[in-house]
């Protein structure tokens, strides 16, 4: 088979079928209704399904809503071997799909399609494989990501999901694996670590982009986590 990306809609109508190659659905906007393995849900924006060779599945979805469909011969193997039919993906991914939509409702490039697959296929492998999570817990990760340069509060994180401060610091340990502040820096010395590899910018306003207003304590909290100072991993 080809492998081969797509945007889709689907009917209103319930369609049951299976094919001989692997796909994976990511809603750009709308959900789809899914029944495939063990999963009958929705599966919306920020979030992938799984549909394996030869499994049967069933699905609905509004006609306005719209999707990148990946029909794949080889799963990465982090999909292949998971547990997960439907998982979160992070903000690159979903920003790259974005992307992929511009470029395949506006020209035809087959050369360009293939690239495109091959990137999508990396970036894929490269996610950290989650369950679908809580839609109040996936809103407040939206929160950290878009305010990432933010002094964010467990209180205001927990206003953005609308749970109480306990409710939230349980749910979303349960839903991700680690504490809320573990995830946001977690996410803050990745981003960092990007910044000091991929950029020219100084050490201040890399601290700033990430959430630290003090030289010091950006140097601290990087070699904290990494072993070495900033300076050091720039050099």
């Amino acid at each position: 088979m080809k492998n081969l990306l797509t945007i889709r809609s689907y009917s209103t109508k319930p369609a049951r079928h299976s094919h001989h190659f692997n796909q994976l659905v990511l809603p750009l906007r709308g959900v789809i209704n899914i029944c495939v393995g063990n999963f009958s849900g929705k599966v919306a924006p920020s979030e992938c399904v799984v549909v394996k060779a030869n499994e049967e599945h069933l699905f609905t979805a509004d006609t306005e809503a719209r999707f990148v469909v990946v029909d794949m011969e080889n799963l990465p193997p982090n999909i292949s071997s998971s547990q997960y039919i439907v998982f979160a993906i992070n903000s690159s991914l979903r920003s790259y799909l974005t992307f992929i939509e511009h470029q395949l409702e506006n020209k035809v490039n087959a050369q360009l399609e293939q690239a495109m697959f091959k990137m999508l296929s990396l970036l894929l492998a490269e996610q950290p494989l989650l369950p679908k999570v809580d839609n109040r817990i996936g809103t407040a990760i939206s929160f950290i990501e878009q305010n990432i340069a933010a002094q964010l509060q467990i209180k205001r994180l927990a206003e953005s999901a609308f749970l109480s401060e306990t409710q939230f610091k349980k749910l979303f340990k349960q839903q991700t694996g680690m504490t809320v502040m573990k995830y946001v820096t977690k996410l803050r010395m990745e981003k960092a670590q990007a910044l000091l590899t991929h950029t020219d910018y100084p050490l201040q306003i890399i601290g700033e982009k990430v959430g630290y207003k003090e030289p010091s304590a950006f140097s601290r909290k990087f070699s904290q986590y990494f072993g070495l100072s900033p300076t050091k991993f720039k050099k």
